[in-house]
């Protein structure tokens, strides 16, 4: 199983990015995912999380109002759409997957991670 992490790149203050994260297991249906950042110098940081049923959504305070987590099924992909994007939000973005019933805001709760998709946002 692998996730790929896609969609970065460098845009002005104010713009949008939507990142994806494609799952090639057959275990997505059940996974929760998250995204985290991890900026340089700083340690790696939850932003965004989702249950396996898509229901149970939740956001680190620093992007809460601005970025929106979803996913589809059909396509075993996980979504970051990010809207009104600050300078302090860039960062490599990770996707990740864990079992069990709900997302986590803690990284070492995650056994599958992607390989990281770079946003950098200019002032």
């Amino acid at each position: 199983v692998q996730l790929q992490a896609s969609g970065g790149g460098l845009v002005q203050a104010g713009d949008s990015l939507r990142l994806s994260c494609a799952h090639s297991g057959s275990t997505f249906s059940n996974d929760n995912m998250a995204w985290f950042r991890q900026a340089p110098g700083k340690e790696r940081e939850f932003v965004a999380g989702i249950t396996w049923s898509g229901v149970g959504k939740g956001y680190a305070d620093s992007v809460k109002g601005r970025f929106t987590i979803s996913r589809d099924s059909a396509k075993n992909t996980v979504y970051l759409q990010m809207n009104s994007l600050k300078p302090e939000d860039t960062a490599v973005y990770y996707c990740a997957a864990k079992g069990g019933y709900d997302y986590s805001a803690s990284a070492n709760q995650y056994v599958l991670w992607g390989q990281g998709t770079l946003v950098t946002v200019s002032s």
